[in-house]
């Protein structure tokens, strides 16, 4: 029960990401009157991303923490750092790069840049997500059984 809650966790914040970066946004930018109005619906829709993945990252830590089940906790070591990493990122383009963004917008700054470097970031967290989830769908390892020691194979 508790490996399909960390599947479930993990695929929502994988999930999420994509249906936003990859579907939601470019259809803003395609279907809104201008740049700046999708822009600004893309700026709400990424903070609330943030927070949904700052959660599923937390949770995530929370739960693969207990180190009571041996396959669990193999599993969760394998994911750790990058839930860790996944959660960091998604901060920094929120409380780092967003508010950069606003100001080159306001300011007349380097635009291209920082939507550049948020873009990179948001798909290196997208990335750390995934293989999340793939190293959290793994079976977990099971030891294969040692011959006994003399014996031999037929």
């Amino acid at each position: 029960m508790k490996q399909r809650f960390n599947v479930m966790v993990a695929a929502l914040w994988w999930g999420s990401l994509t249906g936003l970066g990859f579907v939601v946004v470019p259809m803003l930018f395609a279907h809104l009157g201008t740049p700046a109005v999708a822009g600004a619906m893309a700026a709400k829709l990424f903070t609330a991303q943030t927070w949904l993945s700052t959660g599923c990252a937390m949770l995530l830590l929370l739960v693969l923490n207990k180190k009571d089940d041996a396959a669990l906790a193999q599993q969760a070591q394998a994911a750790m750092k990058f839930i860790v990493a996944g959660l960091l990122l998604a901060l920094l383009v929120e409380f780092g790069i967003a508010p950069r963004i606003v100001s080159a917008r306001a300011e007349g700054g380097n635009l291209k840049l920082w939507h550049g470097l948020g873009t990179v970031l948001y798909v290196v967290q997208w990335l750390c997500a995934g293989l999340v989830l793939w190293r959290l769908c793994r079976e977990p390892v099971q030891q294969a059984a040692q011959p006994a020691a003399g014996s031999t194979a037929t």
